[in-house]
C-alpha cells in the first residue's frame, strides 16, 4: 500500500479516467458518489449528533441521499435517519415540512412521513443535513415483489397487487394528495417509491433483530471498497450496506397504511421551482415540452399511476436517453391521441416523425438516417394496452377504470380534475381506505 497522502478528489461525478475505486457490483449506492459534495461515508454501528442516533441498518438510497435506520437512545426508539449530499440543502423540503406540521398537526401525520427532528453533520465531504422520520416499511415499489403468492417465483406469473389492495393503495395515495393541495403543495415526484407502507409496532422488537449484519457472505455488505491506487481513503466507507427494508415488520395485511414520503421534490404552488424532479414516465406533456409547471402536474402522474397499480405495468416506459422527450411524446400520442396544436408547435423535432400535416410516418428515435427506410411501430391506444395488461377486474369495473385514467390524463390542464374531485368519483368513492390480501 502507498503511504503517500491521497490528492482530494473533485466535487462532481468523475470521469472514466478520474475514477478512484476498484468496481463494485453490489446492489447499492455508486462507490464514486463519495467525493467533497457527495455522500457522507457511513457504516454499521456508527453514531451521530452528539450520540443520540446508532445507525444499525441501511434502509435505501437515492441520487441525493442515503436512508438508515438509526436506534435514538435518548428517546428509546428507532427511526431513519436521511443523510443528505452535503451539496444538498432541501430547504424547501424542511419549509414545507414545518409547515404541514404546523398547520394541520393530525392530517400530516396520518398521510405524509413524520419529520421528528434535523441536526448537521460535519465529515470528509462537507456538512451533511439529516432529516430524523419516524421509520417507514418498503414502498410500494418494493412491497409486491414480497407478498407471499409470488414466492416460490414462476416464470409466468403476473407480480401485480391484488385488485383490492391497489385500489386501497390508490385511495390512501389520494387522500394524501388531497391533503398537500389543500395545504398549496404539490408532492411533484409521486411515484410508487414514494409511498410507504407503515410498520407494526417495530419499537417492541429488540435491536439485535432487527440489526443488519456486517457479513459480506450474508450479501448485506460489499466486499472492501479499494481504491485503484491502493492507498487509503478518508471520503468513501470501508464498505458499502445493501439495502435491507423492513419487510418482516411491515403491516401489508388487512387495515394497512399509506403515506407519502420524500418532499424533496415538492414544492409550494406560490413558488414552483426552476426544474422539477418528476420521473420521465410520469411528467405531463407541457412539462415535457414547455416546462410550464401547474397544479396539475400530480395529478397527471396519479393517472398514471391508476394504470400502473391495476395492471402491474407502466403506461408511458421512457427509459433516459438523448431522445428521451420524443420517444415520450410518441408514446402520449399512441396511447392518448394527437397533441392539441399549441402543444404540438412547441415540439422542435416533431418533423423528424411527422409529414406537415401531422401525419406519423416515423418512429424512428432521432429521424431517419440517410439510405434507412422509416420506421413505423403499431399504434396502440391506452385502452387496449390496458386490456392486453389483463387486469383482474370484471367487464364493468375495467371499463370505469378506463373512463376515470381518461377523465384524468387531458392534455389541457384546465380540465384535470382536482384531487378533492377524483375522491367523489364512483370509483374511489366506493373503495376502503383500508384492505386485506
Amino acid at each position: 500500500m502507498s503511504f503517500s497522502p491521497p490528492s482530494t478528489p473533485p466535487s462532481r461525478a468523475p470521469k472514466k479516467d478520474e475514477r478512484r475505486f476498484r468496481s463494485i457490483t453490489s446492489p447499492c449506492e455508486w462507490v464514486e458518489d463519495y467525493h467533497p459534495g457527495g455522500y457522507h461515508p457511513i457504516l454499521l454501528g456508527d453514531v451521530f449528533n452528539n450520540g443520540q442516533y446508532k445507525v444499525i441498518r441501511k434502509l435505501g438510497e437515492g441520487s441525493y441521499s442515503t436512508v438508515w435506520l438509526g436506534r435514538d437512545l435518548s428517546n428509546n426508539r428507532y427511526v431513519a435517519l436521511k443523510f443528505l449530499v452535503s451539496e444538498i440543502s432541501r430547504p424547501t423540503e424542511l419549509r414545507i415540512l414545518r409547515h404541514i406540521t404546523k398547520v394541520a398537526p393530525v392530517e400530516a401525520s396520518l398521510y405524509i412521513t413524520q419529520l421528528l427532528s434535523e441536526f448537521q453533520h460535519h465529515g470528509p465531504n462537507g456538512i451533511h443535513n439529516c432529516l430524523v422520520f419516524e421509520p417507514m416499511g418498503p414502498s410500494v415499489n418494493t412491497m409486491v415483489e414480497e407478498l407471499p403468492q409470488f414466492k416460490p417465483r414462476k416464470w409466468d406469473m403476473k407480480v401485480r397487487y391484488p385488485p383490492q389492495m391497489a385500489k386501497s393503495i390508490l385511495k390512501q395515495s389520494l387522500l394524501a394528495l388531497a391533503f398537500l393541495h389543500e395545504n398549496g403543495i404539490a408532492h411533484g415526484d409521486l411515484q410508487p417509491g414514494n409511498m410507504l407502507f407503515t410498520l407494526n409496532d417495530i419499537d417492541s422488537k429488540p435491536e439485535d433483530i432487527i440489526q443488519q449484519e456486517e457479513d459480506e457472505l450474508a450479501e448485506s455488505i460489499s466486499p472492501p471498497v479499494q481504491r485503484l491506487d491502493g492507498k487509503e481513503d478518508k471520503w468513501a466507507p470501508r464498505y458499502l450496506c445493501m439495502a435491507q427494508p423492513l419487510v418482516p415488520y411491515t403491516n401489508y395485511t388487512e387495515g394497512f397504511k399509506i403515506k407519502l414520503s420524500d418532499m424533496g421534490g415538492a414544492y409550494f404552488f406560490t413558488d414552483p421551482p426552476a426544474r422539477l424532479v418528476t420521473p420521465l414516465g410520469l411528467r405531463a406533456p407541457e412539462l415535457i415540452l414547455t416546462g410550464a409547471v401547474n397544479k396539475t402536474l400530480d395529478v397527471w402522474s396519479f393517472g398514471c399511476l391508476i394504470f400502473e397499480l391495476i395492471t402491474g405495468y407502466p403506461l408511458f416506459c421512457v427509459p433516459g436517453s438523448k431522445y428521451e422527450d420524443d420517444n415520450h411524446l410518441l408514446s402520449l400520442i399512441a396511447r392518448l391521441g394527437p397533441l392539441p396544436d399549441e402543444l404540438f408547435n412547441s415540439w422542435k423535432t416533431s418533423s423528424l416523425y411527422f409529414t406537415p400535416e401531422k401525419k406519423l410516418f416515423n418512429c424512428r428515435l432521432g429521424g431517419v438516417a440517410d439510405g434507412r427506410e422509416p420506421l413505423m411501430e403499431e399504434q396502440t391506444s391506452m385502452e387496449e394496452w390496458f386490456d392486453e395488461a389483463g387486469p383482474d377486474l370484471d367487464e364493468e369495473e375495467a371499463r370505469n377504470v378506463k373512463a376515470l385514467i381518461r377523465r384524468i390524463l387531458q392534455y389541457d390542464p384546465a380540465e384535470r380534475p382536482s384531487p378533492a374531485e377524483l375522491l367523489t368519483d364512483p370509483w374511489f368513492y366506493e373503495i376502503e381506505a383500508e384492505s386485506s390480501l
